[in-house]
């Protein structure tokens, strides 16, 4: 884009391959570190970049989808094949995976989308979702939902508003969210988003997209055969 020729930018797959990265940082530490190290410490601020780059994501994702049904479906289906991975690595805890928070978000959008002419039942709607989430123990609960909306709320297309402001004003809305999670990984967030180019890249097709979805129970799988195998 003309606009941010001068400054290095990335496409929707860069930033989910920013996202992927972040998280594998951020499980690896949490769950086979230990907690008492610098390390530690460095890579679950790392690992913090994640989430709002996947909320972000389904945003863009919703705004562009041409069926929202099958969206929804697709994070379904993944956020309950990926509870198997989630239960061997936390046990029944009474949390669940940040898939359903994903998808929980795919249906905030939803109603916000159907119910924008009635402000007042739409705000409690969502406000609804949001502690449903809370009380279901998806991962980020309802700050994970609100940010999704608040997101779609402020993306650049529906703002008269020129680049950058637009995006400046999706950030600082988002970030007393982002916040909650550790304030130097939210600005790290912030950072990476910024730099969003508005295009799609490489990762296209029905292969590369369901291998996006797929990663995420294969790697706590992994980390979990990681765990059990070094315990014998």
């Amino acid at each position: 884009m003309e606009r941010l020729a001068k400054i290095p930018t990335f496409s929707g797959s860069a930033l989910k391959i920013i996202a992927i990265i972040s998280m594998v940082i951020d499980h690896c530490a949490y769950f086979l570190m230990d907690e008492h190290t610098m390390m530690y410490d460095a890579m679950r601020c790392a690992g913090r970049i994640a989430f709002p780059v996947f909320a972000f994501l389904i945003a863009e994702g919703f705004a562009y989808t041409h069926n929202r049904k099958r969206y929804f479906a697709q994070l379904l289906s993944f956020a309950i094949l990926s509870e198997i991975p989630w239960y061997l690595l936390n046990g029944a805890d009474g949390t669940h995976n940040v898939i359903f928070t994903l998808a929980l978000g795919v249906v905030a959008l939803a109603v916000l989308d159907k119910m924008k002419g009635n402000s007042i039942l739409c705000g409690v709607a969502i406000l609804s979702i949001a502690c449903f989430a809370t009380w279901l123990g998806t991962d980020y609960e309802w700050r994970g939902i609100l940010m999704i909306v608040v997101f779609n709320l402020l993306r650049n297309q529906n703002m008269n508003l020129p680049f950058p402001y637009g995006r400046m004003m999706q950030l600082s809305c988002t970030f007393p969210l982002m916040m909650h999670y550790g304030s130097i990984g939210a600005l790290l967030a912030c950072m990476v988003i910024f730099l969003y180019d508005g295009t799609r890249g490489f990762i296209k097709g029905n292969a590369a997209k369901y291998g996006f979805y797929a990663f995420y129970p294969a790697h706590l799988l992994l980390i979990w055969c990681t765990i059990t195998f070094s315990a014998h």
